[in-house]
Formats: structure tokens, sequence, C-alpha cells
């Protein structure tokens, strides 16, 4: 039985506060409050007494610079809980959680900013009012603002967030025709092809079954290579494809290559960037076929909430020590740009030793569905 995921920690995702575009906003809500200020005033000067002219621009301007004071509050939000598909409990417990901060540092900073511009005006000191009325009148229109400002926030995320994709899918085109014409060097470079030729010709008046199935595993390698066009499939062709290509390796190596599996039911139509597995697993061999002792590869497969990972290990030399093979290949380098391509930050690849000082290279991925 396979041991049980350990659970994975929520990351969190936090604004990048430029200085320009804070400045921008800062002046905006001045503006903003100036102009609500003026329609107060005018609101005033129809009566009969209409006061004093600071108090109507300083409620305002003050209360439009509070909000943009906490505009990182609502950003961060917004960020980390964009729509209910992240799960109604998360939706409301960030929304509601940062509604109840937004609408009690908004009163506080309100109130200091107004008892400040008060005093340096010489006005006295600033009422509130009676809080027991106050304080529900403020959360009330701290509601709508909140609400207000969560819709075009979330519209300027939803367009910047498809401005990016659009930008990584015209990358990702280049990057993957680049990728097709490098499929017999890098995927299946001559090398490779001619060991699994040599391999083939020597067992082929021996075993002819074993032979037909070698050339159909060899055949169908590069079909996979040339006509590919889409830049993932299913873990379950992933997986297919990289049984063909272990099956050339072991009959080349016999007994030295030994390839196990563990894979959690349920991640078969995840999708996975082609030829991943087959990368890694030739990055394992490539580095230790010089070694005398069995080589041991585990390739696993786990799912961990809304992400999930794939995992080659080996009993190997390790990234540590020296390997004396060279030669061409995609190789981990391009494989972590098609992850970035296709997912952004939301997908890790990351190297480490296994227990037995081995490599182990682990593909980090967000499940099909997942935000």
């Amino acid at each position: 039985m396979s041991e049980p995921a350990e659970p994975t920690s929520v990351r969190w995702r936090w604004p990048r506060l430029r200085a320009r575009r804070v400045l921008r906003v800062l002046g905006f809500c001045i503006v903003l409050g100036v102009w609500q200020g003026s329609a107060v005033r005018l609101s005033q000067l129809s009566s009969r007494d209409a006061g004093h002219w600071a108090p109507a621009f300083i409620w305002e301007v003050t209360s439009a610079l509070a909000v943009a004071l906490l505009l990182p509050l609502l950003i961060t939000a917004v960020l980390n809980a964009p729509g209910p598909r992240v799960g109604w409990g998360r939706f409301l417990g960030i929304h509601l959680t940062a509604y109840a901060l937004f609408t009690t540092l908004h009163v506080a900073v309100m109130a200091a900013l107004r008892h400040g511009a008060y005093a340096l005006l010489g006005l006295g000191a600033y009422d509130f009012g009676d809080l027991t009325y106050q304080l529900p009148m403020e959360a009330q229109k701290d509601l709508i603002t909140y609400a207000l400002l969560f819709a075009l926030i979330s519209l300027q995320a939803a367009w910047k967030e498809r401005q990016e994709r659009a930008l990584r899918a015209a990358s990702l085109e280049g990057e993957l025709r680049a990728a097709q014409l490098q499929s017999l060097t890098g995927q299946l470079h001559p090398h490779f092809l001619f060991n699994a030729l040599n391999t083939i010709s020597s067992v082929m008046y021996e075993d002819l079954p074993r032979t037909d199935r070698l050339l159909s595993d060899l055949g169908h390698l590069l079909r996979a290579s040339l006509e590919r066009t889409e830049p993932t499939w299913t873990v379950g062709e992933e997986r297919l494809h990289t049984e063909r290509f272990i099956a050339l390796l072991t009959a080349r190596f016999g007994d030295r290559l030994v390839v196990r599996w563990d894979m959690e039911p349920g991640l078969e139509q995840e999708r996975v960037p082609c030829f991943a597995l087959q990368t890694l697993v030739e990055n394992a061999v490539k580095h230790n076929q010089d070694l005398r002792a069995p080589l041991e590869v585990r390739i696993r497969g786990r799912a961990q909430g809304p992400r999930w990972s794939l995992e080659v290990e080996d009993t190997g030399r390790g990234f540590g020590a020296a390997s004396s093979s060279t030669g061409p290949g995609v190789g981990l380098a391009q494989l972590g740009r098609v992850l970035a391509l296709l997912h952004g930050n939301r997908a890790e690849l990351t190297r480490g030793a296994g227990p037995e000082g081995g490599a182990r290279v682990t593909v980090g991925l967000p499940r099909e569905g997942a935000s």
C-alpha cells in the first residue's frame, strides 16, 4: 500500500505594489474625495446654515484616502479567493474576514485623519457621532464599497490573466515547434535509436515475438515524437508511452535496470506535458549507465488536494556526482520551461536526493479544475 500523501500548506499570493501605481491610486482618490466633497458642500449651501466649507471636503477626502490605503487588503483577498470555484468555505471565509478588517480599519483610519485635519485647520475637536448609529451606517456603506472594489479588482485580474495566458500561448507555440524539430535529436536522439536497433537485431533470431513487440514499441515512440502536436496529454497516455520506452531500455540493459511504478488511482486523466516521464527516466538511465550495480528507477504519482505530483527517483550516483554521459537531450531545463509556459508559477520542478543517495526529480502540477 502506498503511504498517504502529506497535506500541503496553502500558498498565499500577495499584491505587488509599484510606486507609480500607488501614486495614481492616491491621486484618483483625492480627486474623487474633492468631487464628493463639493457635492456635499453644495447640499449644505442649499440650507440657511451652511457652516464652514472645510468639513465637507475633509469627510469625503479622508474617507477616500482610507479606502486607498486599504486597497492591498482587498487585492490580497481577491488573489487568494477570486471566486466560489476555490470552494465556498474558503471564498466566504477570506472575504468575510477581509470585509470585517476593511470596515474596522476604514473607520479607524478615517477618524484619525479627520481628527488631525480638524486640529490642523483649527476647527476644534472632531465629533464622530454616536457610535451606536455611526458604526452600523459606516459598515453598510463599506459593504457596498467592498463589493464594488471586489468586482473591479476581479475584472482587472481576469483581464490580466487572459493577457498573460495569450502571451504564454504564443511563447509556448514557438517552444513546441522547437521541441518538434528536436524530437529525434532530443526525445529519441540518434544514439538511442542506434542502441535500440542494435538491441532488436541481437534478439531477432532468438525470439521473434519479442522482436515484434520491440519493433512495435519503437514505431509507436517514433510516431508519438513526430506526430504529437498538443503540448499535453493524459497521465495514462504518458505512462503507456514511457512503458514502451522502458521496454527498449530493459531489452538493452537486462537485469541491470529495474523500473517500479507506484501511481495513485484517479490520476489517469490528469494532464501532463508530453514526454515528461520519458525525459526523467531517460536522464536517470543516461547518467548512470556506466555503473556496474543494478539501477532501480521508481516512478510515483501522488494526489495532494488541489495539486498532484510526479516523482522519478533512482538509486544511482545522484546530482552531486560527476557523470560520464554527454550528448544532446531535451533534459530538465526544457521540461522546466514547458512547465512554466503551461502553468506559470503554479507548476514546480524540484531536484533532490533520494534516501539511497540517488537523484530524485519531482514535478508538481495543479489538478484539472483547480484554481
